[in-house]
């Protein structure tokens, strides 16, 4: 069967309105990594039925953006003059995440998703890793290619015996980086999956999820769903959904 992934937008105000968006990226990469049928959730906040929107779907991918988790959610201060936020988003995902990991329901969360599945256990962010003393900048050269920014850019030292270990077979793969906030304070209930050299959390799991609950920091949605870190990421992720589309499936014909 083919698993329904459940892709939470972005809303911006754009003229002559506001708009819900999906970057295409994300979209390739539940049709493409996943295989699966993607379902664009709007950012709607209260204005859903997430029990009902997670009882129907078979996966959750959170997405990276230019916006950044609003810092009341994680008792932080208040974000620099000109930062970008998306409250409708939040709004929206922090409640889903909790919902969706409680329901068994396969979830992986990318940049600034692994940011919200931290703070929707209760941790907490830098909100510019790279002015925090002993921290790399861990922020995309802008001077380069679009495609070029996505290049390899540190190693990832993966914790022996964790989820991502066992999945790559190897103490550390080398990924991209694109991304000015990061993990602080780790949530309660997460397992740090991997660091960068800088000791910055970039890959966390779920302790004890009913199913597939993943965060990584980098992006494995570009530019190519077949390299080494992205394939076994988007298999294990696609596996997991199948299950629960054909145990869905199962219940149906019961």
């Amino acid at each position: 069967m083919t698993p329904l992934i459940g892709i939470p937008a972005c809303a911006r105000i754009k003229t002559p309105g506001p708009i819900h968006h999906v970057g295409e990226k994300y979209i390739n990469a539940v049709v493409n990594g996943a295989e699966g049928l993607p379902v664009l959730i709007p950012a709607l906040g209260g204005n859903v039925d997430l029990d009902e929107l997670v009882a129907r779907l078979d996966g959750l991918l959170l997405t990276g953006s230019p916006s950044n988790v609003e810092p009341h959610h994680y008792g932080g201060p208040a974000s620099r003059e000109g930062t970008e936020h998306d409250p409708k988003r939040d709004a929206t995902t922090l409640p889903l995440i909790r919902k969706a990991v409680a329901a068994g329901l396969p979830l992986l969360a990318i940049c600034r998703g692994i940011q919200e599945l931290n703070v929707a256990f209760g941790g907490s962010l830098h909100q510019l890793v790279h002015e925090v003393d002993g921290k790399r900048d861990h922020r995309s050269d802008k001077s380069k290619a679009i495609d070029r920014r996505y290049d390899p850019a540190h190693p990832l030292h993966l914790t022996p015996g964790g989820m991502l270990a066992r999945l790559y077979g190897a103490e550390e793969v080398m990924v991209n980086s694109l991304h000015a906030q990061g993990i602080d304070r780790l949530g309660a209930g997460l397992m740090v999956e991997g660091t960068a050299p800088d000791g910055l959390i970039e890959a966390v799991s779920v302790i004890g999820a009913r199913a597939f609950a993943l965060g990584v920091q980098w992006h494995p949605e570009h530019p190519s769903l077949e390299s080494p870190v992205s394939k076994p990421l988007f298999q294990a992720f696609a596996r997991a959904c199948r299950e629960r589309a054909e145990a869905r499936a199962r219940a149906r014909a019961a």
